[in-house]
């Protein structure tokens, strides 16, 4: 078993060795994706390397297990993931749509002002009333951000969390037929910016402000990244909200994070509080 130098990509192995056998991986057959090397401008003559390994079919339950497993032992620099199509989008990483030159790096970022930042953007105008599209949209909170909430403990282990909803996911189609992807990230919430991922860009175009703030997730709830769409994410929750009052402050997050889910899904950040936060270990997030 072998592991890249330091400087080389962690996905170059697989240009020659696509099932990563040399790595101890025992891959599906799959196909490196490759895009600009690093975060530069796209419109420069740059280099290019390699941004993800695609499965070439879709993998089913287990798949993901197994391979977060052997990526553990060998300390190869990958993060596992699944990526899900849509009809009219299929093979969409394919598709010029990943663009990693176009973010930030998410270290020079902090959560509280990148949310806080979000909140303003997202809350409507006191002068727009009350109702779906005032005040009662973000009730109990008001204008200013409202903060962010507190630590909890996770009551199982987040990766086992992450892989017994992936399989759920894939069982209950709500990921029909997704593929196996490999992507060089130091953590899962680093895969959507590392590989250029852009699915939010109609809410915020720099990816990596999302992954800032999914950084503090993994800390604060045992989240996990387990899978992207085209516009979507999903993460599995290692410490649930048991309340409608512990939940309330994430659901804020949620909003500032990703309004579509409320002005398109709920209604108000209570409802969809009670709805999609309060007890749920699987956070769907979809940006229109």
């Amino acid at each position: 078993m072998t592991t890249p130098p330091k400087n080389q990509n962690a996905l170059s192995p697989l240009a020659e060795d696509p099932q990563g056998r040399a790595l101890g991986l025992d891959l599906p057959p799959g196909t490196i994706v490759d895009g600009p090397a690093g975060r530069t401008p796209l419109w420069s003559r740059a280099r290019r390397e390699p941004l993800l390994w695609v499965s070439d079919e879709p993998v089913g339950v287990g798949v993901l297990a197994a391979c977060r497993s052997r990526l553990a032992r060998t300390g190869a620099g990958l993060q596992a993931v699944l990526l899900q199509e849509r009809r009219g989008l299929e093979e969409w990483w394919n598709r010029g749509e990943l663009c990693p030159g176009s973010m930030s790096d998410p270290d020079d970022h902090h959560v509280e002002p990148v949310l806080r930042e979000f909140w303003a953007g997202v809350v409507p105008d006191p002068e727009e009333g009350e109702g779906p599209d005032g005040a009662g949209l973000m009730a109990p909170f008001g204008r200013d951000w409202p903060g962010l909430a507190e630590h909890r403990t996770p009551r199982e282990d987040p990766e086992a969390v992450a892989l017994a909803l992936a399989d759920e996911l894939i069982r209950d189609g709500v990921l029909p037929g997704p593929r196996l992807a490999l992507v060089p990230a130091a953590r899962g919430a680093d895969v959507p910016t590392a590989m250029g991922w852009q699915g939010a860009a109609n809410h915020e175009n720099d990816t990596a402000l999302l992954t800032t703030v999914m950084r503090s997730w993994e800390e604060r709830f045992g989240a996990r990244v387990i899978a992207l769409g085209f516009d979507e994410v999903h993460l599995s929750v290692a410490a649930p909200l048991p309340t409608r009052v512990a939940a309330l402050p994430v659901a804020a997050e949620h909003f500032a994070f990703c309004p579509d889910n409320v002005w398109q899904g709920s209604g108000s950040v209570r409802a969809y509080a009670d709805e999609a936060v309060t007890g749920a270990e699987h956070w769907a997030f979809w940006w229109d």
